[in-house]
């Protein structure tokens, strides 16, 4: 049991929160919505639970992901996040069909719930704030996973926004669904405005559609990107960025080989170098050693294994999407 503990106080922090504020928001939006019956409401609440129950679990399976291999799971626990993200994925899909469903009912039969319309919006407003405080922290986590990338101030949002894709999987998960929670909370706002100062009442019918139409863009984008992960996808850019480091030693004479997997939060290294081939074993130790301390250097490698080949005078490194 202590060794659970110690596993979850390092998992996703901004998974950590977003859960605890959408489980605060869901309980709130429930009660706004028991009350007021505003369809605007209604699908806000399914959003907030839903994002509540996603977060959750992404803190858990980022946290054992980080488990120690086992006699029985030899290569470890990393791709877990990546099968957590795959499940939260039915639980975001199932809540946007349920808010389009409802969305389209209230543009059927619409009617006018401006009874409560400041509570509506006050409950609207709260959640516009909570929830970009939440996407705050997420962009934040972005910058501190992507190495070599500084930003301050409002800097942050274009920086974490051009670099989400190298970070991992539980944080641009949050970031998404975040996203989507900022923008479906202004967009219900919007339309509860409209509905009580116009004759357009279906106004909170159309965006519940839209919000339910986000939901599923970032349920297919999840998808993808955990696919990949659970498939164990290369690292394309990593891999540039690693071999470039790699052919400055004078010692390495050509990078025959690199591929870099990620699985989760972890990146599996395997290196084969040429070299000269009248260098020592002990030479070559010392290389492998110095080699693996650089790329370790890495944020997110996890294990480094190195081979060594002769020099064939044949130049073979090149970027990996295939240019020299």
């Amino acid at each position: 049991m202590k060794e659970y503990f110690r596993l979850l106080k390092g998992g996703a922090t901004s998974a950590l929160w977003a859960a605890i504020v959408n489980t605060t928001l869901g309980i709130i939006k429930t009660i706004a919505y028991l009350i007021s019956g505003n369809v605007a409401m209604f699908a806000e609440m399914l959003h907030s639970y839903g994002d509540a129950a996603n977060q959750f679990f992404v803190f858990i399976g980022s946290a054992l992901s980080k488990k120690e291999p086992t006699e029985r799971f030899p290569g470890g626990f990393g791709r877990l996040v990546n099968l957590v993200l795959l499940g939260a994925v039915i639980v975001v899909g199932v809540l946007a069909y349920e808010t389009i469903i409802e969305g389209y009912h209230h543009i059927l039969h619409p009617a006018a719930d401006d009874e409560w319309f400041w509570l509506n919006v006050g409950v609207l407003a709260l959640a516009v704030v909570l929830e970009a405080f939440v996407l705050w922290k997420a962009m934040k986590e972005v910058l501190h996973e992507v190495p070599d990338v500084q930003a301050s101030g409002f800097g942050i949002i274009p920086a974490s926004i051009k670099n989400l894709k190298s970070a991992k999987p539980a944080t641009r998960l949050v970031f998404l669904e975040d996203t989507v929670a900022v923008s479906g909370a202004l967009l219900a706002l919007i339309a509860v405005v409209i509905a009580a100062y116009t004759s357009f009442d279906s106004a909170t019918g159309y965006a519940s559609i839209i919000i339910g139409v986000l939901l599923i863009l970032v349920v297919g984008r999840i998808f993808l990107d955990n696919a990949a992960g659970a498939l164990g996808a290369a690292d394309l850019e990593l891999q540039q960025r690693v071999g470039d480091r790699v052919i400055t030693h004078p010692d390495v004479h050509d990078v025959a080989d690199l591929d870099i997997v990620t699985e989760g939060d972890h990146r599996h290294v395997e290196l084969k170098i040429e070299v000269d081939p009248k260098m020592t074993i002990a030479e070559a130790d010392d290389l492998r050693d110095y080699l693996e301390e650089r790329i370790r250097e890495v944020r997110g490698v996890t294990d480094v294994i190195i081979e060594f080949d002769e020099d064939d005078k044949v130049p073979t490194w090149s970027d990996p999407k295939g240019e020299k």
